[in-house]
């Protein structure tokens, strides 16, 4: 068995129940490093792990793979949801392991953030710029976004100084766009750690530093109304 498991927002007390009793009955656990050291205290002394980088991952992966398919069991965890912004990391497994592999959804940093910052998946959208690859369609979705009269949940691009494209680069290219620059901002760092939040307008953001540990919020700046009933009228 190969299992791909997302495991939460950077704390173990977000872990499914079930994704922590697969990786208590793993023969082997891997990840990156940060995302394997959340469920260290899970993973059972007889299990191999598997640590890897963005530049050996897919070595790693190979061990991996040779594993399952010598019949182990086999368990590769991500950060938050597997569906959220790893989504290329889950190719790669299947590409090691030559055929598609069972996922287990966790809760991700964008759920975390929409709860403390009160927003609405409905009338917000979800876009990762953690990736590899072209961004100029997702950046152009999230013109698009705004325009619309929608929230934007935004995971940022850290990685090198080439190719980052922080909170900072975000709001600059929004503006570029024509986006307007009162629209209210908020990024927030470590969401599950010490819940850093950082709030102003997008202008103001464009001159901002964050850590790599960040996701963004710009709001709508016509909100939905409520569609509920008036108070008092018939339900």
């Amino acid at each position: 068995m190969i299992i791909c498991i997302g495991a939460g927002p950077g704390d173990v007390a977000y872990l499914t129940q079930r994704g922590a009793e697969l990786i208590r009955n793993a023969d082997v656990v891997a990840g990156f490093d940060a995302v394997v050291n959340v469920v260290q205290s899970l993973i059972p002394g007889t299990a191999q792990v598997v640590t890897m980088n963005y530049r050996d991952q897919t070595e790693r992966l190979a061990e991996v793979a040779a594993a399952h398919h010598a019949d182990k069991n086999c368990v590769v965890v991500f950060m938050g949801d597997i569906h959220f912004s790893g989504f290329q990391y889950l190719e790669r497994v299947e590409r090691a392991c030559g055929h598609p592999v069972e996922t287990l959804p966790g809760i991700s940093s964008a759920q975390i953030l929409a709860s403390r910052a009160k927003v609405c998946f409905d009338e917000t959208t979800f876009i990762t710029l953690h990736r590899r690859g072209d961004l100029e369609p997702f950046k152009r979705h999230l013109v698009h976004v705004l325009q619309d009269w929608r929230n934007a949940i935004v995971i940022p691009c850290p990685w090198d100084e080439a190719r980052s494209f922080m909170p900072r680069h975000i709001a600059a290219y929004l503006l570029e766009q024509g986006i307007p620059p009162e629209h209210p901002t908020e990024v927030w760092e470590n969401l599950t750690r010490s819940e850093a939040e950082w709030h102003g307008t997008l202008s103001d953001c464009a001159s901002q530093e964050f850590s790599d540990m960040s996701i963004m919020l710009i709001r709508t700046l016509s909100p939905m109304s409520s569609q509920i009933e008036p108070p008092g009228a018939a339900s």
